[in-house]
């Protein structure tokens, strides 16, 4: 009888080798390497068989109109971009206890009303999920929820059932009995992945995949799991915090900048129509160190309030600690603080956080960090009722933003009276301003002045 063949894969990126290594040569991880049986593969099929494709011209390939189907949840259509695509197949990532469970069974409950939908779980029983239904106040009969992790098996209830919508919770216990190694490895992963990618395109189902992440925040498993899947979905926020924000972080059916808000509550996760006034509650007006910027998370303006304090540093290397911005990124603003307003702040502690747990990713919030941590430096208060758009380079100079006169308008819809804007944007947000005072600056320097008053 011949040995079955053997390779060590990685569990933490996929890499193979022949042999145990105690270090995988491709992330650096150690004792990541697990021995698995190699399958073997499936017989090719005869060429001119009737399933076999042809490469045609693409202009005589008919185009048919994009269907989408709501989820019942206005923020997850818009983070789809538009609702959910018929034969899709959506990652959906996060921290443990963030909240993935309880948004997929809301949206279960909604897409059954006119959609039979079956959930698949692998981590809970058909009794657990139904007092965690009782909860949420889940209980549609279009949905049926079953208790599997054979492949085999799930295949086979999608083919009985015929669901609108499936949802398999997690795909890292579900298995396929051609493979001998556990559920959860790299191998068993990729083989289950795939076969619930061809069962969605083949019955033009959508599945929504629940995936586990590492202690390091990505996805677990191979990372050919995030290239075959359609969407991939990140929840983001502090356990402790009461919001979630859920991100596209990957879509093939719309952008991957779109956010949504939730709220977590006694009764489930709750939309946030304004999330804005959500970052913005709470307010100290009067305290140095705040400023407010406004971030354009895709279509969306959103404003949120950035927190810094300056101290000195008692123990001689001084701190730079962050959160909600990138560290690098204030590094350099710290940096053009010295060179170019002569801000010493070498020698001191400096805390940059966004108030309410967000993240701001994009430059243009980089002045209004540069204003709260002068604003606390020089312990001057900013006027809360402006906020501060702008991206800043190395020389000082304050670039232009996109969608100015969007930012604005949210601003003017809260109440704020004034906006400080890149000079290259003032004359188009003054244009859409609704009777908001504009100020348009070229430097840092002049942002500093009007923002601290000199």
């Amino acid at each position: 009888m011949q040995k079955p063949r053997t390779k060590y894969v990685c569990q933490e990126c996929g890499y193979e080798a022949p042999r145990w290594l105690g270090k995988c040569p491709g992330c650096g991880a150690w004792n990541s390497l697990v021995e698995e049986v190699i399958a073997r593969a499936a017989p090719a099929p005869a060429s001119g068989g009737a399933a076999a494709s042809m490469p045609v011209p693409i202009t005589e390939i008919e185009s048919t109109s994009e269907y989408r189907f709501s989820s019942g949840s206005p923020e997850l259509d818009r983070v789809l971009g538009g609702g959910i695509v018929p034969g899709s197949v959506v990652l959906l990532g996060g921290d443990p206890g963030i909240g993935k469970s309880t948004v997929l069974l809301q949206v279960s409950n909604a897409v059954s009303a006119s959609l039979p939908v079956l959930y698949v779980s692998g981590e809970e029983s058909a009794r657990q999920i139904k007092l965690r239904a009782e909860r949420l106040q889940v209980c549609s009969p279009g949905l049926l929820v079953v208790s599997e992790v054979d492949m085999d098996r799930i295949e086979q209830h999608i083919d009985d059932v015929r669901p609108g919508l499936v949802v398999v919770d997690s795909i890292q216990t579900v298995y396929t009995r051609e493979l001998e190694s556990a559920p959860g490895s790299v191998s068993q992963v990729r083989e289950c992945a795939g076969r619930l990618l061809r069962k969605a395109k083949e019955a033009q189902v959508p599945i929504f995949l629940v995936g586990h992440v590492t202690k390091t925040g990505v996805l677990a498993g191979p990372r050919v799991l995030e290239h075959v899947v359609d969407t991939v979905l990140y929840f983001e926020g502090e356990r402790h915090h009461s919001f979630r924000i859920l991100r596209s972080v990957k879509n093939r059916f719309g952008s991957t900048n779109e956010i949504g808000v939730f709220e977590m509550s006694d009764a489930g996760l709750v939309e946030v129509k304004n999330p804005s006034e959500l970052f913005l509650s709470g307010r100290v007006r009067e305290v140095s160190g705040l400023a407010v910027t406004a971030s354009m998370e895709g279509s969306r303006p959103i404003l949120a309030e950035i927190e810094a304090l300056v101290g000195s540093a008692p123990f001689g290397a001084p701190r730079r600690t962050t959160t909600g911005v990138d560290g690098n990124r204030v590094a350099i603003i710290l940096a053009v603080l010295e060179k170019r307003a002569g801000l010493l702040l070498s020698s001191y502690d400096v805390y940059v956080s966004v108030a309410g747990g967000a993240r701001l990713d994009e430059r243009a919030s980089d002045l209004a960090i540069a204003c709260a941590i002068a604003s606390s430096f020089k312990n001057a208060v900013s006027d809360p009722k402006t906020v501060i758009i702008g991206e800043v380079g190395l020389s000082g100079e304050v670039r232009a933003a996109g969608r100015v006169d969007a930012r604005v308008a949210e601003a003017a819809k809260l109440g704020f009276e004034g906006c400080i804007v890149p000079a290259a944007n003032a004359r188009a947000a003054k244009a859409q301003s609704g009777g908001i005072r504009v100020e348009g600056v070229a430097t840092v320097g002049e942002a500093l002045e009007i923002a601290l008053g000199g």
